[in-house]
């Protein structure tokens, strides 16, 4: 979590190159636009969620739960700036859609990586625990 320009983009091209050599699943990184098309390795499942049209979090969780359900080999997922995604503010509802990761990581064995464009100063107790 970070403001525009903090690294945060460069941080996660680095995890998903690492993921990529070390996982032996598929690894999928859904962003805003397809800006990271040559920066990530091309085994990569890119998303480009402008070409999706999510509309919140309820959407990306159904999203991610029929990328599941179509592909069990998806060890990781990487969500670059996710609040540009659903179209939301730092609130409850992300604390709420965290926590649905972490089940979903820990029933179906998927890891999450998730950036967040905004003041770390905003984020709450519960989001806090995932940095």
């Amino acid at each position: 979590m970070g403001l525009k320009g903090s690294g945060k983009t460069k941080q996660l091209i680095e995890l998903v190159h690492k993921a990529c050599d070390d996982e032996q699943g598929d690894v999928v990184c859904i962003e805003k636009n397809a800006k990271l098309r040559y920066d990530i390795p091309h085994k990569v499942r890119l998303i480009d969620a402008s070409q999706v049209g999510f509309d919140g979090y309820e959407f990306l969780k159904g999203f991610i739960s029929g990328l599941h359900s179509a592909n069990y080999d998806i060890t990781h997922i990487f969500i670059d700036s996710v609040l540009k995604i659903v179209g939301a503010e730092v609130d409850g509802r992300m604390d709420d859609f965290f926590e649905w990761c972490e089940k979903f990581s820990e029933k179906e064995n998927v890891k999450f990586t998730i950036t967040i464009s905004a003041d770390i100063a905003f984020a709450t107790d519960k989001m806090k625990k995932y940095f």
